[in-house]
């Protein structure tokens, strides 16, 4: 059985906005709002430092669950950081194995230490499934 290579930058999402993390949870969530994001990456605050991601879940479990105010919540507070990065090139059958070691569900594509798209299991599945 020859199943067809289906690399990460073949199926990841342009669904997420890079932000500053001092920017608070209500910018974030405004910001996300305005692109049909899903995701937030932090930027880095220098050139050894590293990305950040923040999730709508992470909004929800960090903030709403938590009774905090989004506008009192800056998005360094919540983030995920360092983020695990996944290489353009990955076959997207270790890119889920690699979630599923390290019990992520989403990730960003990193190639030349630069963010160009995410990761999530929903393009993996989706896309796996046309190829099946």
């Amino acid at each position: 059985m020859n199943q067809e290579l289906i690399k990460v930058k073949d199926v990841m999402a342009q669904k997420w906005v890079m932000l500053d993390g001092l920017k608070t949870v209500s910018e974030g969530l405004e910001v996300l709002r305005e692109h049909s994001a899903e995701a937030l990456i932090i930027s880095k605050r220098h050139e050894n430092d590293e990305y950040g991601l923040v999730l709508l879940s992470d909004i929800g479990k960090k903030v709403m669950a938590r009774d905090k105010a989004p506008d009192r919540v800056n998005l360094y507070e919540i983030m995920s950081k360092p983020v695990l990065p996944v290489h353009p090139e990955m076959d997207i059958r270790y890119c889920a194995r690699l979630f599923e070691q390290f019990g992520i569900n989403q990730a960003p594509v990193i190639e030349n230490h630069e963010v160009i798209g995410l990761i999530s299991y929903t393009e993996m599945v989706l896309q796996q499934s046309l190829h099946n």
